[in-house]
């Protein structure tokens, strides 16, 4: 178990996730808390480093899979959302059933959206992506 401050952001600098100057995560490795190549740049560092890494484009969270973009029609979509959600390109939604055929529940986000159905992208929104990984180790249990 860790305990960390952790930033892990675009190479141009705008952070996805930033904790520094606020309350650190708590990690187990091992537990899919981190994409495993991000757990990767953390095995072997001990309490009071800190490091930066930075992963090349389809390393961190995988590439981006085309076949992970679907189009859905708005009917089958509001079955599985509140009436009064309005849906806009951009928004991030928690979906169960659309994207496996077991239900499991999976994120997506809205990628377009016309009168009869919405695009939905269930590729984390770093696929494909080059990231920065900066880390304070503060404590190892």
């Amino acid at each position: 178990m860790l305990t960390l401050h952790y930033r892990l952001a675009a190479p141009d600098g705008r952070d996805w996730i930033n904790t520094f100057g606020h309350r650190p995560a708590t990690l187990t490795l091992g537990t899919q808390q981190l994409a495993p190549a991000l757990e990767s740049c953390l095995v072997g560092l001990e309490e009071g480093a800190s490091a930066h890494f930075e992963l090349p484009a389809d390393s961190a969270f995988g590439a981006r899979d085309p076949q992970r973009v679907r189009r859905v029609p708005r009917s089958v979509l509001q079955q599985h959302l509140a009436d009064d959600v309005h849906i806009a390109v951009g928004d991030a939604l928690q979906l169960a059933g659309i994207s496996s055929p077991s239900g499991a529940s999976a994120g997506a986000t809205v990628t377009a959206v016309d009168d009869d159905s919405v695009e939905l992208d269930f590729n984390h929104p770093l696929a494909g992506k080059p990231v920065v990984f900066d880390v304070q180790i503060l404590g190892v249990l």
